[in-house]
Order: structure tokens, then C-alpha cells, then sequence
């Protein structure tokens, strides 16, 4: 078996549905009376985003982000917003997890990413989040992040690097790890290994000291969200992964 063989069987093994009968979408019937009754008069909509929409996810990984957006005249800060969509849940005993911008809960067996936002107003849909471990907000568009890697051609690698990331448990939040491989991947015309190939050697070499952008806000630095020692574990990973003899000994 081939190299290219062997990650094409993990990539689909790992498929997702991510069609409109997607057995996933059927979270949102669970979801939905619980964030409109939390958000009253404030709620303007909600939708899937994340890997799920972009073409990234893994079945092994986070099933599927929910976008929460409210009303940009909602009067309640970021931080609150975020606390009490916590809390209700909490309450609904879903035991949610507090991540960076997203609030993780378990439903009906799937992993489901609840990312609350404030619309900013007028006809774009920007929106403001809160960053929990910067403790602060920033802007961001769920529609240009989905456009930014779909365009980006590299939804395979992403696939496969966020696999090997979750099976070597480091912490690369997946939209960091999506733009960094298509940064990483610029003008490379190989197959599927060895385009992955060329990213461990990115993520060693180049990946530490790398200034990553969000493309819907370029003042929003994502690479500043990882600490140097994070970085470091990612370098030290992927240097591993480059003195392995065997695809089975990266990733399974």
C-alpha cells in the first residue's frame, strides 16, 4: 500500500455527512428552543459553521460548530453573553465545557461547538465574540473563514494534520491549523502525502515564528492566541512525525 493509499482509507474512514439530512443537523432541534428562550427578543439566528460547513471535519473529531448570532442591540457585554449561555446550559444539564470562543456540550452522542456573537449592524454579518483566554472581543464573519478554506484547495491536508493533532492531543485550535496549512501548502503541487509531508516540515521549521492573520479581521492576530510553549509541542511533534519510517507510526 502506498502512502497516498493509506491516508486516502483514513480520510474515508473518517468522512463526514455534511449533506442537508446529515444525521448531525438533527442537534439543532435539541439546541435551538433552549438558545431562543435564553436569548428572548435579543436571538437573530443560528447556523452550522466551523469544519462542518468548511469540508474539515473528521468523524473522530468535534461533529459541528453552531453559530449563535444575536441582535447587535443587545445590551449585555461579551463576556456576559458568553457566561450566561454557559450557565443556561449548565442548567439544562448539559455539562458544557468553556473553550476559547465556543462552548462545548454533548448532544444525543455528538460533539457540538456553541459559539455565541453579537451582529455589529448593518448588512455585512460581521460580529463581535469574546476570547476567553485573552479575555477580551474581537470581529469576526463565519462567512469569509468558510470562503478563506474552502477556497484555500487544502482540505484534505487539513483533514489529515487535524487527525494527527488530535491523536498527538495537541492543543491547534482547528482555524489556526486550517489557515497555517494553506500558508504552509503555497504552491505545492504534490499528492496528498506529500503535500502533509511538506506541512511537518513547516510546522518545524517555520510554523513557530509564523504570523497568522484572520482573514476577516487583520487585526485579529490568531497566532497570538498560542503561547511560545504551545508552538514548541507542535515543532517537537512534527519533527517526530518527520523521523518516523512508516505512515502507521504518524497517524492510524
Amino acid at each position: 500500500m502506498t502512502a497516498d493509499q493509506y491516508l486516502q482509507n483514513i480520510l474515508a474512514r473518517e468522512a463526514v455527512d455534511v449533506s442537508a439530512t446529515s444525521p448531525v443537523l438533527k442537534v439543532q432541534s435539541v439546541i435551538y428552543p433552549i438558545v431562543t428562550a435564553w436569548a428572548g427578543t435579543t436571538f437573530r439566528a443560528m447556523q452550522p459553521s466551523g469544519s462542518f460547513m468548511k469540508g474539515t471535519a473528521n468523524r473522530s473529531g468535534t461533529d459541528i460548530d453552531l453559530f449563535i448570532s444575536l441582535s447587535s442591540q443587545t445590551t449585555e457585554t461579551l463576556k456576559d453573553i458568553y457566561a450566561k449561555l454557559s450557565k443556561r446550559m449548565q442548567e439544562k444539564g448539559f455539562n458544557p465545557k468553556q473553550q476559547n470562543v465556543s462552548i462545548n456540550v454533548k448532544v444525543s452522542g455528538y460533539d457540538v461547538d456553541l459559539v455565541p456573537a453579537k451582529h455589529q449592524g448593518g448588512n455585512n454579518e460581521d460580529h463581535s465574540l469574546y476570547r476567553r483566554r485573552a479575555d477580551t472581543w474581537t470581529k469576526t464573519n463565519v462567512a469569509t473563514h468558510i470562503n478563506t478554506v474552502r477556497a484555500g484547495g487544502r482540505i484534505a491536508e487539513s483533514r489529515i494534520l487535524k487527525l494527527w493533532r488530535d491523536q498527538k492531543r495537541l492543543d491547534f485550535p482547528s482555524f489556526y491549523l486550517e489557515l497555517a496549512t494553506i500558508a504552509g501548502l503555497a504552491g505545492a503541487r504534490g499528492t496528498v502525502s506529500q503535500n502533509v509531508w511538506v506541512m511537518f516540515q513547516y510546522l518545524r521549521d517555520t510554523f513557530p515564528n509564523a504570523r497568522i492573520v484572520d482573514p476577516a479581521n487583520t487585526n485579529n492576530v490568531i497566532s497570538d492566541d498560542m503561547s511560545a510553549g504551545q508552538r514548541a509541542s507542535i515543532k517537537a511533534a512534527a519533527a517526530t512525525a518527520l523521523q518516523a519510517k512508516d505512515w502507521s507510526q504518524i497517524l492510524v
